[in-house]
């Protein structure tokens, strides 16, 4: 049995080098992108209070496709480029959104989302899935997570 949790009053730096160290332990060894996924969105909804949504969509043949998730049912294809996740996979970059209704071409897959982090996998330099935090929450994401995501997706970027 895994019982990862950190204690409810770690601070914030330290939740996400336990998150990594767990999704580290988790996929270390596994080929299977679709169970390490799987466990990741597990693990980043343990660790992440206020989420309502938390997952993968992966880039397949030019576009987004959803991946495994914890939340409710969301959109199935994305073209790059639009929304928060097609912004993250088509320059790379994280989006880090404090209200996404402001965002330009936000796609509302589920309408209780305020705020948004978009961070973007990277493998050989090419964008190969991103990973989606959404909260109810406005400005819920800060600089401290975007880095901790960021650096969760440079752990898992050969294992998914």
């Amino acid at each position: 049995m895994f019982d990862f949790r950190p204690a409810d009053d770690c601070p914030k730096p330290e939740a996400y080098r336990q998150l990594v160290d767990a999704a580290d332990a988790l996929t270390s060894g596994e080929r299977d992108a679709v169970a390490n996924m799987a466990n990741i969105a597990a693990l980043l909804w343990d660790f992440l209070p206020d989420l309502n949504w938390a997952g993968f969509y992966r880039v397949v043949e030019g576009e987004l496709v959803l991946g495994p998730f914890i939340g409710r049912p969301a959109c199935i294809r994305i073209a790059m480029g639009s929304g928060v996740c097609g912004a993250a996979a088509a320059t790379g970059e994280s989006q880090l959104v404090e209200d996404v209704h402001a965002f330009p071409g936000h796609i509302a897959c589920d309408a209780v989302t305020n705020s948004e982090l978009v961070v973007p996998v990277l493998r050989d330099g090419k964008v190969t899935a991103v990973i989606d935090l959404d909260s109810p929450i406005p400005a819920r994401f800060d600089l401290e997570d975007q880095a901790g995501i960021e650096r969760l997706a440079s752990v898992i970027a050969t294992r998914i």
